[in-house]
C-alpha cells in the first residue's frame, strides 16, 4: 500500500507546502466550478476565476507554459462569459443554451488553428520543444480554447471539448507528475458527460433555442 501512495503521490516531498496547498485549492474551486457549468448556473465563472488565478501562478512556478496559458485565458474568458451568461436577450430573459452555428463552428476552427500557431511560436521561443508532451500540451491547449469559448457563449458543443481534453489530460498530468490535477481531470471527465446529457435535456426542452 505505501508503495502506490508513493508512486502516486511520491512527486508531492519535493514541493513546498504552500504549493501543495494552492493546488488543493484550485482544485476544489475547479470542481465547483464545473458543477455549477453542469447546473447552468452562473457561479461557474467566479469560482473557475479562483481556480485559474492558484494555478497560473503554480503553473508559471514550475515552467510549464501551455498550461499556464490555458488557464490565463480561462480567466479572461470567464470575464466574457460571465457577462453573455447574465446579457438579458429581452426583458425576462438572459442567453439561452443552443447549439453553435455554422458561422460560429468557422470561428471554432480558427480559434483552433490559431492557437496551435500561437503555442507553437511561444514553445519555439522558450525553447520547449524537449519532449512528446509539449506536443500533446499544444493540442489540448487549442482544444481547451475552443472548449472555453463555446461555454462562454453557453453552446451545448462546449461539453464535447471538454470531455475530448479532459480524458487527455488524466494520464499527461500524471505523466507530468501532478497526480491531484490527474485525478481532477478524471472527475472533470464524469461531470462534463453528465453536463453535456443535462444541458442537451434543458435544449431539448427549450427546442425554439436549438
Amino acid at each position: 500500500m505505501q508503495s502506490i501512495f508513493d508512486y502516486l503521490f511520491g512527486q508531492y516531498a519535493e514541493y513546498e507546502t504552500i504549493d501543495v496547498v494552492l493546488e488543493a485549492i484550485a482544485i476544489i474551486f475547479g470542481f465547483l466550478s464545473v458543477l455549477y457549468s453542469k447546473k447552468n448556473s452562473v457561479l461557474v465563472f467566479p469560482t473557475g476565476m479562483i481556480s485559474t488565478v492558484i494555478f497560473v501562478y503554480l503553473l508559471s512556478k514550475w515552467g510549464l507554459l501551455g498550461d499556464m496559458m490555458i488557464n490565463a485565458y480561462y480567466f479572461i474568458m470567464s470575464v466574457y462569459g460571465w457577462y453573455i451568461w447574465t446579457k438579458k436577450i429581452d426583458a425576462e430573459h438572459v442567453t439561452p443554451i443552443s447549439r453553435t452555428t455554422f458561422n460560429e463552428k468557422k470561428i471554432s476552427l480558427a480559434i483552433f488553428l490559431a492557437t496551435l500557431v500561437f503555442v507553437y511560436l511561444v514553445y519555439t521561443a522558450f525553447n520547449k520543444w524537449t519532449s512528446w508532451v509539449a506536443y500533446i500540451d499544444t493540442l489540448t491547449t487549442a482544444i481547451f480554447f475552443v472548449g472555453m469559448w463555446l461555454m462562454a457563449k453557453r453552446k451545448l458543443e462546449n461539453w464535447i471539448l471538454w470531455i475530448i481534453g479532459d480524458v487527455i489530460s488524466v494520464p499527461l498530468y500524471f505523466y507530468k507528475g501532478f497526480t491531484l490535477t490527474s485525478l481532477q481531470y478524471l472527475v472533470f471527465t464524469i461531470i462534463a458527460i453528465y453536463g453535456y446529457k443535462a444541458w442537451k435535456k434543458n435544449l431539448n426542452s427549450n427546442p425554439q433555442t436549438a
